[in-house]
């Protein structure tokens, strides 16, 4: 399962890292994860970063937004035949590039001791995410908004998808990336 991958590879990496003497642990997770414990994926995440955060190690968290490259994975959740079901929930997905960056930024800066958040430069509902990416792929399948569909298991509510105010914003909008990837 999620939860014991992420538990017994945390584990194992900060013992590592204890023992190499690494100055500065890096972790990716995910913006929403402490109010998406219902889901077990980020119940899993949720555990990686405490694990983190009550080790002696000293680091820095940094949770992204859903990346572009996972759009398609994000909008199969809602398949339902020739159609897809998915809540209007408001998020702010990023180029996995831009993470990166900044993942890099990070890993040669001062450990933080904090968790840390980017997301993309646009908000956009699931739903409507949805509908851009089947239309950007000349996929004719219909999008039905609704507000109870589950998100991995979770029924989203509010902004728990959002990066908080001090998060850093990433540049690349979505209609450039998706060209950019339709070009390649």
């Amino acid at each position: 399962t999620a939860f014991d991958f992420f538990r017994t590879s945390t584990k194992n990496l900060l013992a590592a890292a204890a023992a190499a003497g690494v100055r500065h642990y890096l972790a990716l997770s995910v913006v929403g994860t402490p109010y998406l414990v219902e889901s077990d994926y980020f119940r899993a995440k949720a555990v990686q970063e405490n694990l983190i955060r009550a080790s002696d190690r000293p680091y820095t968290i940094l949770r992204s937004t859903q990346f572009y490259e996972f759009i398609n994975g994000l909008i199969d959740i809602g398949v339902e035949g020739d159609l897809f079901r998915l809540p209007p929930t408001a998020m702010r997905p990023v180029a996995a590039r831009e993470v990166a960056a900044f993942l890099a930024e990070l890993a040669v800066g001062k450990p933080l001791r904090d968790i840390v958040e980017i997301g993309g430069p646009e908000q956009f509902g699931i739903d409507e995410i949805a509908r851009i990416y089947l239309a950007a792929d000349e996929d004719p399948r219909q999008v039905v908004t609704d507000p109870s569909a589950s998100y991995f298991g979770v029924e989203l509510t509010g902004s728990v998808l959002l990066p908080g105010a001090a998060a850093r914003m990433a540049n690349e909008k979505l209609s450039d990336w998706l060209y950019q990837s339709t070009a390649a």
